[in-house]
Protein backbone atom coordinates (compact mmCIF):
# COMPACT_ATOMS: atom_id res chain seq x y z
CA UNK A 1 0.00 0.00 0.00
CA UNK A 2 1.35 3.56 -0.96
CA UNK A 3 2.44 5.71 1.91
CA UNK A 4 3.11 9.30 2.52
CA UNK A 5 6.88 9.39 2.58
CA UNK A 6 8.36 10.68 5.83
CA UNK A 7 10.05 13.97 6.14
CA UNK A 8 13.24 12.67 5.43
CA UNK A 9 12.29 10.73 2.25
CA UNK A 10 10.89 13.92 1.18
CA UNK A 11 13.16 15.75 1.45
CA UNK A 12 15.72 13.30 -0.24
CA UNK A 13 13.32 13.11 -2.89
CA UNK A 14 12.43 16.66 -3.12
CA UNK A 15 16.59 17.32 -3.30
CA UNK A 16 17.12 14.88 -5.97
CA UNK A 17 14.42 16.36 -8.46
CA UNK A 18 16.08 20.03 -8.16
CA UNK A 19 19.59 18.23 -8.30
CA UNK A 20 17.74 16.42 -11.93
CA UNK A 21 16.48 20.03 -13.25
CA UNK A 22 19.54 21.93 -12.35
CA UNK A 23 21.39 19.22 -14.36
CA UNK A 24 19.29 19.76 -17.32
CA UNK A 25 19.88 23.21 -17.20
CA UNK A 26 23.29 23.07 -16.94
CA UNK A 27 23.76 20.35 -19.53
CA UNK A 28 25.51 18.17 -16.77
CA UNK A 29 25.63 15.03 -18.44
CA UNK A 30 27.89 13.93 -15.64
CA UNK A 31 25.32 14.61 -12.97
CA UNK A 32 22.48 13.26 -15.07
CA UNK A 33 23.94 10.18 -15.29
CA UNK A 34 24.79 9.98 -11.49
CA UNK A 35 20.83 10.59 -11.07
CA UNK A 36 19.50 8.26 -13.36
CA UNK A 37 19.17 4.65 -13.23
CA UNK A 38 20.45 2.91 -16.32
CA UNK A 39 16.87 1.83 -18.02
CA UNK A 40 15.69 5.64 -17.24
CA UNK A 41 12.82 6.33 -19.28
CA UNK A 42 11.72 9.66 -20.17
CA UNK A 43 7.72 10.34 -21.61
CA UNK A 44 8.51 13.79 -23.57
CA UNK A 45 6.23 16.98 -22.04
CA UNK A 46 6.50 18.64 -25.39
CA UNK A 47 5.01 15.23 -27.89
CA UNK A 48 4.70 12.31 -25.47
CA UNK A 49 7.20 10.35 -27.06
CA UNK A 50 9.57 7.67 -25.13
CA UNK A 51 13.20 8.53 -24.91
CA UNK A 52 15.49 6.25 -23.06
CA UNK A 53 17.93 7.38 -20.76
CA UNK A 54 20.76 7.40 -23.66
CA UNK A 55 19.05 9.33 -26.25
CA UNK A 56 18.32 11.88 -23.77
CA UNK A 57 22.25 12.00 -22.55
CA UNK A 58 23.09 12.52 -25.79
CA UNK A 59 20.72 14.96 -26.96
CA UNK A 60 21.86 17.16 -23.33
CA UNK A 61 25.82 16.26 -24.18
CA UNK A 62 24.98 17.61 -28.16
CA UNK A 63 22.89 20.36 -27.38
CA UNK A 64 20.10 19.29 -29.45
CA UNK A 65 17.70 19.83 -26.37
CA UNK A 66 18.75 22.89 -23.76
CA UNK A 67 16.62 23.84 -21.16
CA UNK A 68 17.57 27.68 -20.46
CA UNK A 69 15.00 27.55 -17.15
CA UNK A 70 13.26 24.90 -15.33
CA UNK A 71 11.61 26.34 -12.21
CA UNK A 72 10.11 23.59 -9.72
CA UNK A 73 7.26 24.07 -6.90
CA UNK A 74 8.40 21.74 -4.20
CA UNK A 75 6.22 22.49 -1.32
CA UNK A 76 3.65 21.71 -4.09
CA UNK A 77 4.86 17.94 -4.06
CA UNK A 78 3.30 14.60 -3.44
CA UNK A 79 5.43 11.91 -2.29
CA UNK A 80 4.72 8.54 -1.79
CA UNK A 81 6.73 5.69 -0.92
CA UNK A 82 5.92 1.72 -1.72
CA UNK A 83 8.67 -0.67 -0.36
CA UNK A 84 12.24 0.54 -2.56
CA UNK A 85 9.95 2.70 -4.85
CA UNK A 86 8.73 6.18 -4.60
CA UNK A 87 6.60 8.56 -6.65
CA UNK A 88 6.90 12.34 -6.83
CA UNK A 89 4.08 14.26 -8.02
CA UNK A 90 5.53 17.99 -9.21
CA UNK A 91 4.99 21.00 -10.96
CA UNK A 92 7.85 22.66 -13.43
CA UNK A 93 7.67 26.15 -15.11
CA UNK A 94 10.16 25.13 -18.44
CA UNK A 95 11.61 26.73 -21.26
CA UNK A 96 13.00 24.20 -23.93
CA UNK A 97 14.72 24.72 -27.37
CA UNK A 98 14.92 22.08 -29.66
CA UNK A 99 17.67 21.09 -32.01
CA UNK A 100 16.09 23.03 -34.79
CA UNK A 101 15.96 25.86 -32.74
CA UNK A 102 12.19 25.78 -32.30
CA UNK A 103 11.62 26.82 -28.18
CA UNK A 104 8.32 26.33 -26.40
CA UNK A 105 8.12 27.41 -22.61
CA UNK A 106 5.00 25.38 -20.26
CA UNK A 107 3.79 24.56 -17.21
CA UNK A 108 3.65 20.64 -16.51
CA UNK A 109 2.82 18.23 -14.06
CA UNK A 110 4.89 15.62 -13.49
CA UNK A 111 5.45 12.22 -12.38
CA UNK A 112 9.07 10.98 -11.40
CA UNK A 113 9.33 6.90 -10.39
CA UNK A 114 12.48 6.57 -8.40
CA UNK A 115 14.51 3.35 -7.06
CA UNK A 116 16.26 2.64 -3.75
CA UNK A 117 19.91 2.70 -4.75
CA UNK A 118 21.28 1.82 -1.79
CA UNK A 119 19.43 2.61 2.23
CA UNK A 120 19.87 6.84 1.86
CA UNK A 121 20.77 6.85 -1.98
CA UNK A 122 17.40 7.23 -4.77
CA UNK A 123 18.28 6.85 -8.85
CA UNK A 124 14.95 8.56 -11.04
CA UNK A 125 13.67 5.20 -12.93
CA UNK A 126 10.90 7.33 -14.82
CA UNK A 127 10.11 10.77 -15.20
CA UNK A 128 6.60 11.82 -17.29
CA UNK A 129 5.47 15.43 -17.93
CA UNK A 130 2.00 16.41 -18.92
CA UNK A 131 1.33 20.02 -19.96
CA UNK A 132 -0.93 21.99 -18.41
CA UNK A 133 -3.65 23.50 -19.91
CA UNK A 134 -6.16 25.69 -19.22
CA UNK A 135 -9.44 26.74 -20.87
CA UNK A 136 -10.18 30.26 -21.68
CA UNK A 137 -12.78 32.04 -19.64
Amino acid sequence: MPTVADSRDRAALVEHDQRFFDALVAADTARLGELLADDFILVSVEDGSVVPRSTLLDAVSRGLVTFPAVQSFPEEAVVRRVGDVAIVVGRTSMNVVNSDGTTFATGSRYTHVFAADSATSWRLVSAQGTRITFAAT
